[in-house]
């Protein structure tokens, strides 16, 4: 067994189902700090709550270079897992970590713990070719990312900025590929705004609408034309922003019952032609323009699960390519397509460039996850190439 496939196997056998990391991390710091690694555990949250605000374990490890003036290079990824469903349905056990037919299967196989097994084994293998190496090596890991993620990766990266820590590139392992490995890497991911729209108007008898104010008739005009407003025309790097509504709830059960409210959700995937708040500015003054007169009052409450980033060509973006296409002979594609990662807080909070890069993500979530053994051995020595590229 290869020391990524040992070091996955490891990982994949703890069920570390959001928030709980169970031993992977402690596994991940026995491993680096005997390559020379600082590892330091970063706990956020309450350790007696059971909900959104529990205790969630992170891991900061850290390598110096000699150049103090050379780049900083950190990994980024999370050891926790989704739920795994019904596991009579899976072929091998979740947990099992069992090898067989050429694949590697288990909950976190592809999302993400191989990753992470391939970012050790390469820096193991390039500090081996490379004991003076110039640059900064760092893995900043975390068990809360498949969650509500308020504990894990931004906590841990406010607290780096806050000490002075420096942080030029970050590569993130998530499994961006599609049909072969390195096909596709993320050099910046879309903004997510979500909002909670509340309409109140008057309950009364649907024979007497007079002596009522219907909720959801005055607020349909507005939604029609949030629903037809094009809010920008993307760019070359993004698509155009898209506005989605998710849910609409209202009304007592009763079909003679004129609703007192009504509530809305709806999600913003924006592109950095906007911001979080010129989508609001322009939400509420669709909203404002349709409630002006109107006997119903509308409220709507914001969260932003990330602004949006982008890495362009250069440095780092060329280095990532280049060794994808020396390994493997395929020429990635830059895409900037799908939801939101941790990503999305270190550009911002520690001003780096960020590129996804990881194994192939066509089970993620799934019953029977898996990924290739052999894509294992191949995505560590890209790892292993781009730190050569980078910061030997």
């Amino acid at each position: 067994m290869t020391p990524t496939l040992s070091l996955s196997t490891a990982l994949l056998q703890q069920p570390s189902i959001t928030p709980n990391d169970f031993e992977c991390q402690n596994i991940l710091a026995e491993f680096l700090g005997k390559l020379g690694f600082e590892c330091e555990f970063m706990h956020f949250g309450d350790p007696n709550d059971n909900g959104k605000n529990a205790q969630v374990k992170n891991l900061y490890a850290k390598k110096k270079g000699s150049d103090p003036t050379a780049p900083h290079l950190c990994f980024a990824g999370h050891t926790d897992v989704v739920p795994v469903g019904d596991e009579s349905l899976w072929t091998y056990p979740p947990f099992s970590a069992t090898v067989a037919k050429g694949f590697l299967w288990g909950r976190g196989a592809s999302d993400m713990k191989t990753a992470i097994a391939s970012f050790c084994v390469a820096c193991e293998n390039f500090i081996k070719q490379n004991p003076n190496h110039k640059g900064d090596i760092s893995l900043l890991i975390t068990a809360d990312e498949e969650g509500v993620a308020i504990n894990g990766t931004e906590k841990v990266a406010r607290a780096l900025a806050g000490r002075g820590e420096r942080m030029d590139y970050c590569l993130v392992g998530e499994p961006s590929s599609t049909s072969v490995l390195g096909d596709i890497i993320k050099n910046g991911r879309r903004g997510s705004l979500n909002g909670k729209l509340t309409v109140t108007g008057k309950q009364g008898h649907i024979a007497y609408p007079h002596l009522a104010v219907n909720p959801v008739h005055e607020v349909s005009q507005a939604l029609a034309e949030l629903v037809a407003t094009t809010w920008d025309n993307g760019n070359d790097y993004f698509p155009a922003t898209s506005m989605q509504i998710s849910n609409i709830n209202g009304g007592t059960g009763a079909s003679n019952v004129i609703p007192n409210s009504v509530e809305v959700l709806f999600n913003f995937r924006f592109c950095t032609e906007n911001t979080a708040e010129s989508l609001k500015a322009k939400t509420h003054a669709i909203f404002d323009k349709h409630f002006q007169g109107s006997k119903a009052t509308y409220h709507i409450e914001w969260s932003l699960s990330g602004e949006p980033f982008l890495t362009p060509k250069g440095n780092f973006v060329d280095a990532v390519v280049s060794a994808i296409n020396e390994i493997t002979g395929t020429k990635a594609q830059l895409s900037t397509s799908g939801g939101t990662s941790d990503g999305r807080f270190i550009a911002p909070i520690m001003n780096a460039q960020v590129v996804e890069l990881g194994v192939l993500n066509d089970t993620i979530h799934q019953i029977d996850e898996k990924v290739a053994v052999e894509d294992l051995e191949k995505l560590t020595l890209i790892y292993q190439q781009i730190l050569q590229k980078l910061i030997a």
